[in-house]
């Protein structure tokens, strides 16, 4: 059962050098989601859908950028009373590589020992010296 819509904001289209008519924004309830949309006609089709009112702005937001207007061919949406678009929250960044550790602890034993063992620099006295 969908609700009586609500006006929740507006939206302008510039033809040239002229500013046209604002163009309302209306948000009804639909089965448990928020549907934010024009109802004029051909931007009707642009519809917000999200769980929360900030939600579905931020959707039709994003629904309206993705359009076929330039940035520069309109200015808002203009939301009403405290309306503030929810952003989506970016992806994780990935995680950097582990570090790699030899497998088994016999093979970090032997290549421990078969490099040699060099003097301490400066000093003067080695093992043979002794």
């Amino acid at each position: 059962m969908s609700s009586i819509p609500e006006f929740v904001g507006t939206i302008h289209i510039y033809f040239g050098p002229y500013r046209g008519n604002p163009i309302a924004l209306y948000l009804r309830h639909v089965d448990g989601a928020v549907h934010v949309s024009p109802t004029m006609y051909p931007w009707n089709r642009f519809v917000g859908i999200g769980e929360t009112v900030n939600k579905a702005a931020a959707d039709f937001d994003a629904k309206w950028k993705a359009g076929d207007l330039a940035p520069d061919m309109y200015s808002g949406p203009h939301w009403e009373g405290g309306i503030k678009p929810e952003k989506p929250k970016p992806p994780p960044k990935p995680k950097p590589p582990a570090a790699t550790k030899p497998e088994t602890p016999e093979a970090s034993k032997s290549s421990e020992t078969s490099t040699p063992t060099k003097p301490e620099a400066g000093c003067g006295i080695t093992n043979d010296d002794r």
